[in-house]
């Protein structure tokens, strides 16, 4: 029998061909990490779309169950429609849509009907007109309300929904009689695929639009610490080993808080639909959420403008820099320490004592930065770089101040519980 290790010449170390267990373990360490990676992402995407196949069958019901498909007829299929629109991802989503399509329905149907009604009673050139007249009429008023922006927020899908029913109401030539036997019939199986969506989303694992608003927003707070802390770090030469991916983890957290204004408008609105339920109550301020999702936008801005200020050509030399360090360590670790203490309090919704601690300290360290700008515009025109930095720095104690005052303002009107003190 052949060795699996063949010895090489002048001492070196044998080398094993029998690398097949090895690689095994390789190959299913990777395949591990990937699962658990992905799967971790994707875990509430595999439970929504086991959650859509689930309401299909059911609504299904009506088509397969011969006693069910006698009462509905081929009317089922609005019910599988409105499964197939109505269900979305978080429950704040689904009865937004669903309601605005339910009442987009109710409201265009019976309307529909009284101007089909009112056009049957007057002759064939007199239905023309008030069919002509009556699509005109409700047609352009409910586009013009379409583009209303607080309607269009929250109600754009029901306005839409309505001019649909209204026009295929009216425009469908029927007698008065057979559209209101054929709206009720249509009526009920939409209401049956909705009750089927409102039960599979609500009672099976929901997912509410707000409480990923709550944590998105708590940890924007986070981020914006990490990427003052990455400023200070890079502009004093702190950072150390791979400072080209160092930069890149603090600049990409800065830039999600930056680009998050649709994810949070849309989540906030989705929000305002949903129950009571967990910890959020209903008439929640969510609208506050908005207001400190904007300010963090600011933040990130100004922090932005900093990087961009370090990479400064007229940026001194390290050595010329030392002489602000001290204080800008100090103000920025006091920032970041606040941001994180307020991101912690939004996220447990426990009230922070982080603005009376220390916003006397950071207008004691602003005023530091402030001196340290005008000894530096004295000196000669070569610092203007670093009077930049003081300059932007000083911005970002002005904006974490104010963030610290819209935390609190949730803090009050969401009634958050005050720390327990620590034994």
């Amino acid at each position: 029998m052949s060795s699996s290790v063949a010895s090489v010449e002048n001492g070196e170390l044998p080398i094993s061909f029998n690398k097949q267990p090895q690689k095994n373990r390789q190959w299913r360490k990777f395949l591990s990490t990937v699962w658990e990676i992905k799967f971790s992402h994707d875990t509430k995407k595999v439970i929504h779309s086991i959650k859509v196949g689930i309401a299909l069958v059911l609504v299904s019901l009506l088509y397969l169950i011969d006693p069910l498909f006698k009462q509905v007829g081929e009317n089922a299929m609005w019910a599988i429609m409105t499964v197939v629109v109505v269900f979305e991802f978080y429950a704040g989503a689904m009865l937004s849509k669903g309601i605005n399509r339910g009442i987009g329905t109710i409201v265009g149907g019976a309307l529909g009907c009284l101007a089909a009604i009112l056009a049957d009673d007057c002759g064939k050139i007199g239905n023309a007109i008030i069919v002509a007249v009556s699509v005109f009429s409700f047609g352009t008023m409910a586009t013009y309300f379409r583009m209303v922006p607080s309607i269009k927020k929250r109600y754009d899908y029901g306005v839409m929904i309505f001019i649909l029913t209204f026009n295929l109401v009216v425009v469908s030539g029927l007698r008065a009689d057979t559209v209101l036997m054929l709206a009720r019939q249509r009526l009920s199986t939409i209401g049956m695929g909705f009750a089927v969506c409102i039960f599979i989303n609500l009672l099976i694992f929901p997912m509410w639009a707000s409480d990923e608003l709550h944590d998105n927003t708590s940890s924007k707070f986070h981020k914006l610490a990490s990427s003052i802390e990455g400023c200070l770090d890079e502009y004093f030469g702190k950072a150390e080993g791979d400072k080209e991916n160092q930069h890149k983890v603090y600049l990409s957290g800065c830039k999600s808080v930056l680009h998050s204004k649709s994810t949070d408008e849309s989540l906030a609105n989705f929000s305002k639909w949903e129950p009571w339920h967990g910890k959020f109550g209903i008439m929640y301020p969510w609208g506050k959420y908005l207001e400190i999702g904007e300010i963090l936008r600011e933040l990130a801005t100004i922090i932005l403008a900093l990087k961009g200020c370090i990479n400064s050509s007229r940026q001194p030399s390290q050595s010329s820099r030392q002489s602000i360090r001290e204080s800008c360590e100090i103000v920025g670790l006091s920032l970041a320490k606040m941001l994180r203490e307020l991101g912690e309090s939004i996220l447990k919704m426990r009230k922070s004592r982080a603005r009376v601690l220390m916003s006397p300290k950071l207008q004691s360290l602003k005023q530091d930065l402030n001196l340290h700008q005008k000894i530096k515009s004295l000196e000669n025109e070569e610092n203007i770089g670093v009077i930049s930095f003081l300059f932007l720095f000083t911005e970002i104690v002005e904006k974490v101040e104010t963030l610290a005052k819209k935390v609190e303002e949730v803090e009050n009107l969401a009634s958050f519980q005050s720390k327990i003190p620590q034994v």
